[in-house]
């Protein structure tokens, strides 16, 4: 790195001034990332038609400044002079978008104060999980501002409040009289809180509606404000969501009915198990150890049983090669590119729902990924060095198998890393892949689902400070975000579970994988929120790869598609944006359940349905919806569909092909080494 130079984040942007003039001025901005080979932050200018690179002719640049300009120049301190640093960053100075003239060099480095910054916001960012309440708490007084300067909305409001009292208190009359009355709401489809009977009994029945209609009205509240922006709202009504969730009547031992009896029947002993239960959980937190449980199900014994070899291992990650179990296989192997938030082992997790199993069995040759789980030392790693470990290992398969394509499988956001792989290759002229899977992968960020609710330029910032003073996103703030996702579902149920009636939850294999988590590198993981999530990059063809750009309409391959229907992570609407950047056949799967129990859909798992249509490369766009009324509804599991339609693919069938090769040879069983890494 160059001496007096940061690894801060520089950016480049165009400002105007009087008279229409552009003036290009380098941002510093503190806690993002550079890549170590990145040079200093040079301003460089189009060359015109008429003068060589980097410089303007020079009757052009007359004929461009503006007369005030020539006096400027004139009157200029000498370059590299106090004075000219005074003209330049000083209190004289004028503001850069009221300058004019020619190119500003690179702004000065920040001052040292902006260290007391990062460490001050480091330590909250400690105190609240990496939750910034700076750009919360401004989202909050955007929205106060437009809804107090909006009447009509006010008068709304009263409205509303007025005729739900109104029922609510006819409805309270009626139950207290233990008379039947119609419910004054009804709670949402996915709200399964008030689902038990005893609900429907006086005065549960009167707490209960009392709640929803607070929660709905501000819902009204807090959504279709004059002038707010739609993000705005979603964040304010999802902060308005979550404290009424505490306080809700279902939380409570007098309030809740079925915690209320079961403290009655049992003298108290329940209370007593549930304040057990939060005591080791806290110890364990502490500790850093797994949830109760989890130690049931170890990698290599109860889970990530198939049977392989590790055939290559690099810093980043280690390649598992299965054992064929069939006497011939399909000529094209399968390499599986998993996320590296959590362990590849979603995808072989007990023998009967493990899907690298059932490949295997079904006559693949199947390798896959495991990342390791990194620590401070690997800081720097970004989403280049991520691509890159994607074609070492792809190197390493067409090694073990030659002259042979490879059918690329990705999950999450490994498979929008292998998306843009992929793009990148088919940019080169490199005619590697046979076909592409994707499973509950995102392309298109625009419209993320409510993780975009956490992720704005305040949060990405704030988030920067934390991982810069450790290196990495640590797992527990990772989960922390995606539990306030669902917070009825994996918060409050928990905690009415196991500490208010003192049961604990079964632990089961899908559960323990879910709490073997891993780190995030910190410049990778600030990469993957600046240039995916709030710039898009990877669908508005800015995302670079080895050097340039990339494209997902250059992909030619065959694309396999699948998504789930109550995915909170990646939404399918979100998904299904894949359709409007491929310019090849895209086989969209839409299966049932959420963004982990929909793809372990094992064939035999009771309740799977999915539907599956193929919008061939140059056919009509079909909306969303127009796409589910127009696809194939099937009963069971879609692995079967993912299985017939890679053989479709295939070339044909050979010999297993052996295990490494003579510069990958075999060293490990798997699931290898990386998987035990805390």
């Amino acid at each position: 790195m160059a001496e007096g130079d940061t690894p801060s984040r520089r950016r480049k942007t165009a400002r105007t001034g009087r008279g229409g003039t552009k003036r290009a001025t380098t941002q510093t901005r503190e806690g993002g990332p550079r890549p170590a080979s990145a040079p200093a932050a040079t301003e460089r200018t189009e060359a015109p038609a008429d003068g060589p690179a980097g410089t303007a002719a020079p009757e052009a640049a007359e004929a461009r400044a503006p007369a005030r300009n020539e006096a400027a120049v004139t009157d200029r301190a000498p370059a590299g002079s106090e004075a000219e640093r005074e003209d330049r960053y000083g209190l004289t100075a004028e503001p850069p978008e009221f300058c004019e003239g020619e190119t500003a060099e690179a702004a000065p480095e920040p001052h040292p104060g902006h260290a007391l910054d990062r460490v001050a916001k480091a330590a909250l960012a400690q105190m609240t999980n990496g939750v910034t309440p700076y750009g919360l708490s401004s989202k909050v007084l955007t929205w106060w501002i437009h809804a107090a300067g909006s009447p009509g909305k006010q008068l709304e409001l009263a409205e509303h409040a007025a005729r739900a009292w109104s029922r609510f208190l006819g409805f309270a009359a009626h139950a207290a009289q233990g008379e039947a009355a119609e419910p004054c709401i009804e709670p949402m489809e996915h709200d399964h809180r008030f689902d038990d009977p005893a609900w429907a009994a006086f005065p549960y029945n009167v707490m209960q509606q009392g709640f929803l209609l607070t929660q709905h009205w501000w819902y009204r509240a807090t959504n279709d404000v004059d002038g707010l922006d739609r993000h705005d709202e979603q964040v304010v009504s999802f902060l308005a969501r979550q404290m009424l969730d505490t306080v809700s009547p279902t939380n409570f031992l007098w309030t809740n009915p079925r915690v209320a009896a079961r403290t009655r029947e049992e003298g108290g002993r329940n209370l007593m198990r549930g304040a057990q239960h939060a005591l080791e959980d806290w110890e364990r937190l502490r500790d850093g150890r797994p949830p109760v449980g989890a130690e049931d199900f170890v990698p290599g014994r109860d889970v990530a049983t198939a049977e392989g070899r590790v055939v290559h291992r690099t810093h980043l990650m280690e390649l598992i090669q299965y054992t064929p179990k069939t006497g011939t296989v399909a000529a094209e192997p399968l390499l599986i590119v998993p996320a590296w938030i959590m362990k590849y082992y979603i995808l072989d997790l007990s023998p009967h729902n493990s899907l690298i199993r059932h490949l295997v069995d079904q006559g693949f040759t199947v390798f896959a990924m495991s990342w390791c789980n990194p620590t401070a030392e690997d800081a720097d790693l970004g989403m280049e060095d991520y691509a890159a470990a994607v074609e070492e290992a792809l190197d390493a398969v067409q090694a073990i198998v030659p002259e042979r394509k490879v059918h690329g499988v990705g999950y999450c956001l490994g498979g929008t890393l292998l998306a843009a792989k992929a793009a990148q290759m088919a940019r080169d002229g490199e005619d590697r892949l046979a076909s592409l899977t994707l499973f509950a992968t995102q392309t298109d960020f625009s419209e993320p689902g409510e993780l975009g609710l956490f992720i704005s330029e305040s949060e990405v910032s704030f988030l920067e400070h934390r991982m810069r003073e450790r290196g990495y996103l640590d797992r527990h703030e990772m989960a922390g975000a995606f539990q306030l996702l669902r917070s009825n579902d994996l918060i409050w149920s928990r905690y009415i579970q196991e500490y208010l009636l003192g049961e604990r939850e079964e632990m089961f294999d899908l559960m323990a994988w879910n709490a073997d988590s891993t780190r995030m590198p910190y410049r990778m993981h600030s990469e993957y929120l600046r240039r995916l999530f709030l710039e898009n990059q990877l669908s508005n063809g800015k995302f670079a790869l080895r050097g340039g750009p990339v494209a997902v309409s250059n992909i030619h391959a065959p694309i396999f598609c699948v998504s789930t229907t109550r995915d909170h992570i990646a939404p399918w609407q979100s998904v299904y944006k894949l359709h409007l950047l491929a310019d090849t056949d895209v086989t969209f799967v839409l299966t049932n359940g959420g963004h982990n129990a929909g793809i372990v859909s094992e064939p035999g798992h009771e309740g799977r349905e999915y539907q599956i249509r193929c919008t061939r490369e140059g056919e009509r766009y079909l909306a969303p919806q127009a796409w589910r009324e127009r696809a194939e509804r099937r009963e069971g599991s879609w692995w079967p569909a993912l299985t017939d339609w890679l053989r479709e693919r295939s070339s044909g069938e050979s010999a297993p092909p052996a295990m490494g090769a003579e510069r990958y040879p075999p060293q490990e069983d798997a699931p290898g080494t990386y998987v035990f890494q805390r």
